[in-house]
C-alpha cells in the first residue's frame, strides 16, 4: 500500500526537520551551555513549539498550491507528529548515558535516521540512493559544525 502524495510530504517534511533541526539545537546548546537540562530543555520546546510551526507552514503552502482541503490537513498532520516524534526520540539518549555519550548517540541516530529515509526516497525517485545519501548527510554535517561553533560563539561573547 502506498501513502499518499500529502501524507508524505508531511512526513517527510516533518522527518527531515525534526532530524535536522533537533540535532543543530543539541550540538549548539551543547558546545554552549553543556547543561543536560538545558538540551531537554531545547529538545522539548521543539518537539511542541517548532512541529506546530512547521505544521503550519505546510498547511499554508499547501494552500496557496489549492490542493483540496483534505490533502491539506494531511500533509499539515503528518507533518505535525513526524516533527514531534522523531524530535522527541532525542531525548533518549540525553536520558540514559552521560551528556558526551548522549551527543555522540544524537548525531549517529540523526544519520541514521538520514541515510534510511534517504534511501527510501532515492528508490521512489529511481536515482542512485548513495549519490541522495551523501548530499543529505554532508548538510546534516554542516549543519553539525555551523551549530557547534555558533554555541562556542555564544559561550564566549555572552556570558
Amino acid at each position: 500500500m502506498s501513502l499518499k502524495r500529502s501524507i508524505k510530504s508531511g512526513f517527510g517534511f516533518g522527518l527531515t526537520s525534526g532530524i535536522i533541526t533537533t540535532l543543530g539545537l543539541i550540538i549548539g546548546l551543547y558546545s554552549g551551555a553543556h547543561s543536560r537540562k538545558v538540551i531537554i530543555g531545547g529538545i522539548l520546546t521543539i518537539a511542541v513549539a517548532d512541529a506546530l510551526s512547521d505544521a503550519l507552514g505546510i498547511h499554508i503552502a499547501e494552500e496557496s498550491k489549492k490542493h483540496p482541503t483534505i490533502e491539506i490537513w494531511e500533509a499539515t498532520l503528518s507533518t505535525l507528529f513526524s516533527k514531534f516524534f522523531f524530535a522527541i526520540t532525542f531525548l533518549l539518549p540525553m536520558l540514559i548515558f552521560s551528556l558526551k555519550q548522549a551527543i555522540v548517540v544524537s548525531i549517529v541516530w540523526a544519520l541514521l535516521l538520514l541515510t534510511v529515509f534517504s534511501i527510501y526516497v532515492a528508490n521512489e525517485r529511481g536515482v542512485n540512493p548513495w549519490k541522495v545519501v551523501m548530499e543529505h548527510i554532508s548538510i546534516a554535517v554542516l549543519v553539525i559544525i555551523l551549530t557547534y561553533y555558533v554555541g562556542i560563539f555564544i559561550c564566549h561573547n555572552f556570558s
